[in-house]
């Protein structure tokens, strides 16, 4: 079985729902509380024994993120000896990092194709605005130690079932409707319906940004043009699989899902976040306590 050794972060989204903040800030580096999204991605894929990070970018991010994960932080590091370095500089030194342009948006699917003919293997598939969050830690926990294990899971269950999979995570009935659901049966996807009404909806199950593709994915992606298909070309793809050889379900109801696509959603998770850490939750809960009070007299 071949080794899962390249990870793919897809970061290639023009962040309009969280305009205008993302014209300065891709939504990928946006920070939950103190540390920036691509690092925890980075994490999470080097925590499940990646060799490889492909981040896919449009034009406009390329630069600003390049510069962000390979820049010196040397004296960043001066003025706060307190954080580790993996905090300031998140790649892992035996860790190859490269960048693959998206120049006109065109999905998931189109996104990984740009990245598979450099990819030799099985490999993940990291959404960039999505986080699986576990340990609620501080900047003083960082690197893959104390990462999510979401990836690994996916790498764990490829290793034992030998079948491309996909974590999904359980939502509220009222969640439904916004997005794509999943059909299951024993352990396998067996169809995905988007955006059913609760009545309709085969199961509570969505699709949460994680996935783990087959090394013929590229030659996949060729059956279901971008040009064709469009945004939903990586669902043909997953219909595909789920005909063919398999498409496992690995459930990750023990994360929390935190999104950084628009903006009520991303606030949410900042307060969730915070609330579960430590170091941050007790004062977090005073203001909150008092602030509600105060707006409702």
């Amino acid at each position: 079985m071949r080794e899962v050794a390249d990870a793919v972060i897809l970061a290639g989204g023009r962040g309009t729902r969280m305009l205008p903040g993302s014209m300065y800030t891709p939504k990928e580096i946006m920070p939950l509380i103190d540390t920036p999204i691509i690092n925890h991605l980075i994490w999470e894929a080097c925590k499940a024994g990646v060799k490889r990070i492909h981040i896919v970018v449009s034009p406009h991010k390329k630069e600003t993120l390049a510069k962000k994960l390979t820049e010196s932080v040397d004296w960043i590091s001066e003025a706060r000896p307190d954080l580790p370095r993996i905090s300031l500089e998140p790649v892992p030194e035996k860790v190859e990092l490269s960048f693959h342009e998206q120049t006109i948006p065109g999905g998931v699917g189109d996104a990984i194709s740009l990245v598979t003919k450099f990819i030799k293997g099985p490999f993940l598939v990291l959404l960039g605005d999505n986080l699986l969050i576990k340990n609620h830690v501080g900047a003083n926990k960082s690197g893959p130690k104390f990462a999510s294990s979401s990836c690994k899971k996916l790498v764990d269950y490829f290793y034992k079932n030998g079948i491309p999979c996909t974590g999904i995570l359980e939502v509220p009935d009222e969640e439904v409707e916004k997005y794509g659901i999943v059909e299951l049966e024993n352990g396998l996807i067996k169809g995905i319906i988007e955006k059913p009404k609760i009545i309709d909806s085969p199961s509570n199950f969505i699709l949460c940004g994680r996935y783990l593709l087959p090394e013929n994915t590229g030659e996949l992606l060729k059956l279901y043009s971008s040009s064709e298909y469009g945004e939903l070309q990586s669902i043909a793809l997953f219909e595909h699989l789920i005909r063919n050889e398999g498409f496992g379900a690995v459930n990750m109801n023990e994360f929390e899902l935190y999104d950084s696509g628009d903006p009520i959603n991303w606030l949410k998770s900042q307060i969730d976040h915070a609330l579960r850490r430590d170091d941050l939750k007790e004062e977090i809960l005073d203001w909150i306590g008092k602030r509600t009070s105060e707006i409702k007299q």
